[in-house]
């Protein structure tokens, strides 16, 4: 069995799979997360101007949140990786998702009559327009605001991937 974080993070790399699955999307890893990227997400097909619509993201899990008004304040990236999602402009864009899970592992899924249940939800955030941070340092963990609002589900993942919103079959 896989140790307490390495669970917990593999929960939330295949919770955000499932939502890309629903969403017709496809889902690639890099063979290494050298650049700050866990997974991206493809609509193989036009959305809009564009073939091939394209996003990744860094995914991380998180079981104890503190959110402060409308917002989650993440502090599980530190300086270095939150650069690798801000030093752009990035051909293909670029997002946090944070998932929040139950801190004990047996409530992470539960089958029920009508189906499967992932527990807890996925946040996203985007950061266009930020400012890196000068000279980062490996050993500091901003507070990166998350809108409690940017919930991941399967329309909000089309429209952040560029795809067609209606149902896809």
């Amino acid at each position: 069995m896989l140790d307490r974080l390495n669970h917990q993070g593999k929960f939330a790399e295949d919770y955000v799979r499932a939502l890309g699955s629903a969403a017709g999307l496809l889902v690639y890893k890099n063979d290494l997360d050298q650049d700050g990227v866990d997974l991206g997400f493809r609509y193989p097909g036009r959305g809009g101007y564009v073939s091939s619509p394209a996003i990744e993201v860094q995914v991380k899990s998180w079981s104890a949140p503190v959110s402060k008004g409308a917002e989650l304040h993440f502090r599980g990236l530190n300086e270095v990786q939150y650069n690798k999602l801000v030093e752009g402009p990035f051909l293909v864009p670029r997002y946090l998702f944070v998932v929040v899970v139950p801190t004990d592992s047996d409530q992470y899924a539960r089958v029920e009559t009508d189906g499967l249940i992932l527990s807890r939800l996925c946040y996203y955030r985007g950061f266009e327009g930020e400012r890196p941070i000068p000279s980062p340092d490996k050993s500091r963990y901003p507070a990166v605001p998350v809108p409690l609002g940017n919930v991941l589900t399967v329309r909000a993942l089309r429209e952040l991937v560029g795809a067609p919103t209606g149902s896809v079959a």
